[in-house]
């Protein structure tokens, strides 16, 4: 049962919850636009929210581009230039610094949103949920940078790394490279694609919007002619 619960968690949950976020947001942007948003409450009590928004957001940023480069990069290409040990080194150095900034600007918002009454009547399950949800995530990484320390000769990273690249390229089999991987990877793993999961139902689908907005930056200049 243990083996078909890994193969389910790690080789085909992942591609339920891409599908979802995916075909979710797609849809909640066709038909429930006026809902497409952050939901701020930046009227009821602004400077936390800024202090904590600030913190979160350019710790996540972080966070979520190491990510992708540390993971999706390949392996002829970063190899000439740093080891698996020095690779692993950089991605604990940057993603653990990240990752406190953005945790502590999320518990700034999390007091802020469940201590102050106003707010909190004015939050939904989802927003509550959702906070709790990427708090524990980064506390999960913070514990992963921990257990790196244990191992620093990079084979573990690169077992992480040639997973993460399995399920972008549909590879088969993937779920057994996570086979011996501490608990905490895991937990950190599965908790990571249930947050893509619920995302098209939370206030979560305002990244989107985030990603789109780089878009202003290779926009046309606007035309003015005068009547």
């Amino acid at each position: 049962m243990n083996g078909y619960l890994h193969q389910f968690l790690f080789g085909i949950y992942p591609y339920i919850c891409l599908a979802v976020l995916l075909l979710g947001s797609l849809v909640r942007f066709d038909r429930e636009q006026y809902t497409w948003k952050s939901d701020t409450s930046q009227l009821l009590r602004h400077g936390a929210l800024r202090i904590g928004s600030n913190l979160f957001h350019w710790g996540i940023l972080i966070v979520v581009m190491g990510h992708f480069v540390g993971f999706l990069a390949p392996h002829w290409l970063v190899s000439p230039f740093l080891s698996a040990s020095a690779h692993q080194l950089i991605a604990m150095i940057a993603g653990g610094t990240a990752g406190t900034v953005s945790i502590i600007g999320l518990s700034i918002l999390i007091l802020r949103r469940l201590g102050d009454v106003r707010i909190r009547r004015n939050s939904r399950m989802s927003d509550i949920g959702i906070v709790l949800m990427l708090w524990v995530q980064l506390a999960l990484g913070l514990g992963t940078v921990v257990l790196s320390m244990r191992h620093l000769d990079g084979a573990m990273f690169e077992q992480l790394t040639d997973y993460v690249k399995g399920v972008v390229t549909f590879r088969p089999g993937i779920a057994s490279l996570l086979i011996g991987v501490p608990l905490t990877y895991q937990v950190h793993i599965a908790l990571g694609f249930t947050i893509f999961l619920v995302s098209p139902f939370t206030r979560m689908v305002h990244i989107w919007s985030g990603i789109a907005s780089l878009g202003y930056l290779i926009r046309p200049y606007q035309l003015v002619r005068r009547r």
